[in-house]
């Protein structure tokens, strides 16, 4: 069943962009996660999108930010748990730094750098609701490397005693943004944001912004199938294409099978298909 924008939980990142693009909202949670004060961040952007060359993949970051010690954040929402999360970070950073630094001027000039990624499930799978990361000597852990690169999971399934009672309530609220969870709410974090939550939820304008995002997704996804329909015929034809070859110079359907890795019971179909073509 497809989500109404008054279902949404603060894990949709179409939520988490609306919500923290409240430069105010942002600038407390970023000092809850990192428990510092920060005094004064710029207005974040969301769904910012950074090309590194005009080939290359570039990366979409859900909230992009700095703050009055020139200090860059990028937050991100994850809630499918992918295997190359940790290199989907170092990528995140090496594209941060890239959008930062122009050509031709020296590394020095580089900006300490946060790349946060806020998960609905364990990372790591080691209960912990928090973990960060810094680059730092094996042989000596006490010694930083001190690029300022730093990447921190946060996991709202956590079950270790390891943050405090509000940052505890703000990550179960993520995966819980209901009027019933922030009307028992403690923290007044989780109060400032719900508000911003029932402002999104209730602007008809953001209504029709989550509709549209909504159409052209299944439209996406719908172009994606046929292209992909076209290029598992494309393969097939070409596996055909191969078995007809072997089989034409003398091999036996096992040795078809064992030699282009296939299941022989395959191979003897798209044989017999074949045969039954030439008669």
């Amino acid at each position: 069943m497809e989500k109404t924008i008054q279902t949404l939980n603060l894990s949709d990142d179409f939520l988490f962009a609306k919500v923290m693009a409240d430069s105010e909202i942002c600038r407390r949670v970023l000092e809850k996660i990192l428990q510092v004060p920060i005094r004064r961040i710029s207005v974040p952007t969301v769904q910012r999108t950074i090309d590194i060359l005009f080939e290359d993949k570039g990366v979409r970051l859900d909230v992009y930010v700095n703050d009055d010690e020139d200090t860059f954040y990028n937050i991100e929402m994850q809630c499918n748990k992918k295997r190359n999360l940790p290199k989907r970070t170092r990528y995140y950073a090496g594209s941060i730094d890239l959008d930062l630094i122009a050509a031709g001027e020296d590394y020095i000039n580089l900006k300490r750098a946060y790349v946060i990624f806020l998960c609905t499930f364990d990372p790591f799978c080691d209960g912990r609701h928090i973990y960060t990361f810094e680059n730092r000597c094996k042989e000596n852990l006490s010694l930083s490397l001190g690029d300022e690169s730093i990447k921190i999971f946060l996991n709202t399934r956590g079950t270790m005693d390891d943050v405090d009672e509000e940052m505890k309530e703000f990550l179960a609220y993520v995966e819980d943004t209901t009027d019933r969870f922030a009307a028992r709410a403690k923290s007044p974090l989780i109060r400032q944001i719900h508000r911003k939550v029932v402002e999104v939820k209730h602007n008809p304008k953001m209504e029709v912004e989550y509709m549209t995002l909504m159409q052209r997704d299944r439209e996406n996804i719908e172009l994606g199938r046929e292209e992909g329909f076209q290029k598992g015929q494309q393969a097939g034809v070409k596996i055909a294409f191969d078995i007809i070859r072997l089989y034409q110079s003398g091999k036996e359907a096992a040795e078809i099978a064992g030699q282009l890795g296939l299941e022989t019971d395959y191979v003897r179909q798209i044989l017999e298909d074949y045969e039954n073509s030439q008669k």
